[in-house]
């Protein structure tokens, strides 16, 4: 009994004591009582975490396989002409007056970039680059070097053909220029400074650009993939290796030295001329002999659409049909005509021999008239009334 007492004793002691050291252990450490109350609240099952999010992958595209395509079709152009050029006299025999005009010649080499479009040797290049030159050198992608004869020049385009005579000759396929957009990459290849090959990258940023007073004949591809001299006759490829134009010109510094702004020629005007130089030698276009120009805007509120004419050529079909300076042309064959350009280059493409019908205006006065379109002169154009 005694024994029983005891160990109640003792019992009710440690309880006590239990119970003040808990006191005083929540008093000192409160947070220990919300990470218990916190551990309870856990599930006993968490649910699992929800997915981060998926972002799309981003991989950059390789052009290498399209290069690889067309630049061994790219070759560089290197011309030699003979320049003779007035030699400056001396002080002394200006002072004295006793001198006679002297003068010198001189090689002057130049450099370009051309390619080849079928398996032939045909090459395609500008005609600027080979204009006077008394020969021409094409160097191939793989350092063979060949001379090259002309096969036919289109000035109004500034579009040259060339032909090698080499074996196992590469060629590039031919695209389309009519499907390019806004946007759209396209890659320059040419020989820029004569360094060798370059490729440059960039996008479409315009299409149908005219009235640069590069050629008569105007409808440039704008690019800012780099062109730089040398890279005239180069190729412009889409992103598959097709060629679409052909590299041309970039705008003239005068204009406050942009850069970023190049030119090329369309494929499918270069193809067009391109088969007519190899038919016939030269490019039959429709011509009447009226030199069209686009009004001013204040004109062009009142008038609406139309182009002036601003020359008539004597002996022209324009001529003997009675049109005149300052007369109004608003009609070609029932479509309105818009700009200078436009008309120009509608009755380029008529075929010679044809009869077409001009609507327009004298003053208050509309006239409707019947011309024979005849074969656009390529050398000398005759005087304007």
């Amino acid at each position: 009994m005694q024994n029983a007492r005891v160990l109640v004793s003792f019992l009710v002691k440690a309880v006590i004591v239990g119970l003040a050291l808990a006191f005083l252990l929540v008093w000192w450490k409160p947070t220990l009582l919300a990470a218990r109350t916190a551990t309870a609240a856990i599930p006993s099952a968490p649910a699992a975490p929800a997915p981060a999010p998926v972002h799309p992958i981003v991989v950059m595209q390789s052009f290498a396989d399209s290069v690889s395509r067309a630049a061994p079709a790219v070759v560089n152009i290197y011309t030699r002409r003979v320049v003779t050029e007035r030699m400056q006299s001396t002080p002394l025999s200006q002072l004295f007056g006793d001198y006679w005009p002297s003068y010198r010649r001189r090689i002057e080499n130049s450099l370009g970039s051309g390619v080849i479009v079928d398996a032939k040797g045909t090459i395609v290049t500008n005609q600027h680059v080979i204009a006077g030159a008394e020969s021409i050198q094409a160097q191939l992608a793989d350092g063979r070097i060949s001379d090259a004869a002309v096969v036919g020049m289109d000035p109004d385009t500034d579009i040259a053909i060339l032909r090698l005579k080499v074996d196992n000759l590469p060629s590039i396929s031919l695209g389309r220029s009519d499907t390019l957009r806004v946007g759209d990459i396209v890659l320059a290849i040419g020989n820029p400074y004569g360094i060798g090959q370059t490729v440059t990258q960039g996008i479409v940023s315009a299409t149908g650009r005219g009235q640069l007073g590069l050629a008569t004949f105007e409808n440039f591809i704008q690019t800012d993939a780099a062109i730089n001299l040398g890279n005239s006759g180069g190729a412009l490829i889409d992103a598959q290796g097709d060629l679409v134009g052909i590299n041309t010109a970039v705008l003239n510094r005068q204009y406050g030295g942009p850069e970023g702004i190049g030119f090329a020629i369309p494929v499918n005007l270069v193809r067009g001329v391109m088969e007519q130089i190899l038919a016939q030698g030269y490019v039959t276009r429709g011509w009447l002999g009226l030199v069209p120009q686009d009004l001013s805007d204040e004109q062009a509120q009142s008038a609406g659409a139309a182009v002036v004419v601003a020359n008539v050529l004597l002996g022209s079909p324009a001529d003997a049909a009675g049109i005149q300076p300052n007369d109004l042309i608003t009609v070609l064959n029932g479509e309105t005509v818009r700009s200078a350009q436009e008309l120009v280059s509608r009755l380029a493409a008529i075929k010679p021999g044809t009869e077409v019908q001009l609507e327009g205006r004298r003053g208050s006065q509309g006239f409707k008239l019947k011309l024979k379109v005849v074969e656009r002169p390529t050398r000398q154009l005759q005087q304007p009334s």
